[in-house]
């Protein structure tokens, strides 16, 4: 290991123990599966023959797309959407909103069918959330969406697919 990693490693381990909140963070959403959504397990390479590498990089190692980069961001249809790795609804049309990020936003989504868990790829606590089926990265919820739930889910265009009605 070079010296400057474990100088960045000790770096960090003494900020965590000037904020001993990030050590302790949960989810500000505890949510639950709603009955009778099996959990759906796959190997690695059940997923891999399912999603596109650019699918797998983000719904099962959490990365995140180029914002703008999803037509989903401006889908303004009547219809679903749904998750791409196991094709479980997520989010109504009448949900999502123009939030100007560059990524697919929603104000709330069907309940059961999502789950939260604390992130901290940025450092600082995020609430991560993914579906509730197949375990899938979808994106993060913010506190800074539109009424009535003052929330964005902010989700990954390619963690999605949009069914017309």
């Amino acid at each position: 290991m070079q010296r400057r990693h474990v100088l960045g490693l000790l770096g960090a381990g003494g900020l965590a123990g000037l904020f001993p909140a990030l050590a302790n963070a949960r989810p500000k959403l505890a949510l639950e599966r709603a009955a009778g959504i099996e959990v759906l397990e796959l190997g690695e390479a059940q997923w891999r023959e399912r999603l596109s590498d650019a699918q797998f990089h983000i719904l099962r190692e959490a990365g995140t797309e180029p914002a703008y980069s999803s037509p989903l961001d401006k889908e303004t249809r009547q219809g679903e959407f749904r998750c791409a790795g196991c094709d479980l609804v997520l989010f109504g049309s009448e949900m999502k909103y123009d939030s100007g990020t560059g990524w697919p936003s929603f104000f709330t989504h069907v309940e059961g069918h999502l789950l939260t868990q604390v992130d901290y790829k940025a450092i600082w606590p995020r609430t991560e959330y993914h579906c509730a089926r197949c375990g899938g990265h979808q994106g993060h919820v913010f506190e800074d969406g539109p009424e009535p739930t003052g929330l964005r889910w902010c989700n990954n265009g390619l963690a999605l697919t949009f069914v017309a009605a």
